[in-house]
């Protein structure tokens, strides 16, 4: 038997939020951690989520929970400009961290994390669950089984559901490009982690990106406030394998397909699909064809690939204790299931290739590492 690891969440907010709909129900399914230490921006929402999820340690500060001895694991589930700070906070604590996704606003913040966290010697994973998914990774098999041949091309057109005429006050943030939480980084950012997974890392991309909606307003209210950041991406190139790659995603929620992935190959083709266009959080299904098939049937995913508990409805944590069960694998076992701060450099430098391509109309070449 091995100890529980110590967890310390950041940001659990007890009303709502990432941390109370994904991590600690995730967490709690999982017999390798123990949720020790929660912290809020404020005394009175520290102790009402300490309360609520029993966790003995509530502070109102990051400082305390980092530093705290019973804490082997710092989780981050705080809005993106603030993650540079916490994660730096965690990491000189000698603490491993999860940070989720994305880990920094921009790639110069996460070059700094990923640099820290090699030089303190300690785990530092990032949130890109959708790896974890288990639809993923049965595709991701079935394609290095042969199952399609040799790859020729995939289509990728999703909706971010956010980004659209009507955005929830706790998200407006995301429309402001600043902020780091766009359509590019959130939803196309983990969906096409999940494509270079599957499929291997860009060689060449071009880009054009547009911001359509100019304006949104608020939901509580009917506020009106600007939307500076694209709702409209296209990427076109060329993945490593020399398969071509067609990928567009659009703010809001289409009343067609959310999530319309393809994947064609010389023997077969694939498909994956969703109710929305973030694979990290969407139950995914699969379908195939192949040889003489004449169109596509459904391909459950086997059992094996769902490794850690079924989750409460509405499902977001999931992927999420996915992911986890596999840290506690890297954690005990020194494997590399999980994407780590230097993946996380890696994703990162693919956005900004595709920020490049799109701002200066040059076609950008992309040195990515295999995962």
């Amino acid at each position: 038997m091995t100890s529980k690891i110590g967890v310390g969440i950041i940001g659990a907010n007890p009303d709502r939020g990432w941390a109370a709909w994904a991590h600690i129900p995730a967490l709690k399914s999982l017999p390798d951690f123990e949720i020790r230490a929660l912290s809020t921006s404020r005394r009175d929402s520290a102790q009402a989520a300490g309360k609520l999820f029993g966790v003995p340690l509530c502070f109102d500060n990051h400082a305390e929970l980092v530093h705290h001895p019973e804490v082997d694991l710092v989780v981050i589930t705080v809005k993106v400009p603030h993650h540079l700070e916490l994660v730096t906070a965690a990491l000189t604590a000698g603490k491993a961290v999860y940070c989720e996704w994305p880990l920094g606003n921009g790639i110069e913040e996460t070059i700094e994390m990923a640099r820290l966290a090699r030089e303190k010697n300690v785990l530092g994973v990032v949130g890109l669950q959708a790896r974890s998914a288990p639809a993923i990774n049965y595709v991701r098999d079935v394609i290095a089984e042969g199952y399609i041949g040799e790859v020729l091309s995939t289509t990728l057109v999703g909706s971010g559901m956010n980004w659209g005429p009507v955005i929830e006050e706790a998200n407006a943030y995301t429309a402001d490009a600043r902020n780091g939480a766009t359509l590019l980084s959130i939803p196309l950012g983990h969906t096409i982690d999940a494509l270079c997974y599957c499929l291997g890392e860009f060689d060449q991309l071009s880009a054009t990106t547009a911001i359509r909606r100019k304006t949104f307003s608020i939901s509580e209210t009917g506020v009106q406030q600007p939307m500076t950041t694209p709702d409209q991406i296209c990427i076109d190139g060329l993945l490593s394998c020399g398969a071509a790659v067609s990928v567009h995603y659009r703010g809001g929620v289409s009343r067609g397909t959310n999530l319309l992935w393809e994947i064609n190959g010389t023997e077969g083709d694939l498909q994956i699909t969703a109710a929305g266009g973030h694979a990290q959080m969407f139950e995914l299904t699969v379908a195939g064809g192949r040889g003489s098939d004449t169109g596509l049937q459904a391909l459950p995913v086997p059992a094996n690939y769902r490794w850690s508990p079924p989750q409460p409805a509405p499902g977001f944590a999931f992927n999420v204790a996915q992911a986890y069960g596999r840290l506690a694998r890297d954690w005990h076992e020194g494997t590399h299931l999980c994407p780590t701060f230097d993946d996380a450099v890696n994703r990162h430098r693919l956005l900004q290739a595709i920020e490049s391509a799109a701002s200066t109309g040059l076609k950008q070449r992309f040195i990515g590492t295999a995962q």
